[in-house]
């Protein structure tokens, strides 16, 4: 069985589970359609929390590599100055040889 033909029967069910609960349920009109949209509601807070919960963590790993990468790029400049000093230090050793 092919994954669309699951995927298309599993979308017919709901479906037809939906439009059976409308028809069938004990409730007026006025007061499901309420309940519907008040679930609708409960469902996009909690999808906005999710999102704000997932940018977090990403502003949160976005942070920790600038710091890491800060960090790699401070130790790169340090490296570089010491080595600049010892090649002007041996530079200077060289001249007063050759002198």
């Amino acid at each position: 069985m092919s994954a669309g033909k699951v995927i298309l029967g599993t979308m017919a069910g709901i479906a037809i589970g939906a439009i059976a609960g409308i028809l069938f349920a004990p409730e007026k009109g006025s007061k499901m359609r309420r309940n519907i949209m008040n679930r609708g509601d409960d469902y996009l807070d909690d999808l906005k929390l999710k999102f704000d919960d997932f940018l977090e963590s990403l502003e949160d790993k976005f942070d920790n590599a600038k710091m890491k990468a800060d960090e790699t790029v401070s130790r790169g400049k340090d490296k570089f100055d010491e080595v600049k000093k010892e090649l002007k230090n041996t530079n200077n050793e060289v001249k007063q040889v050759v002198s």
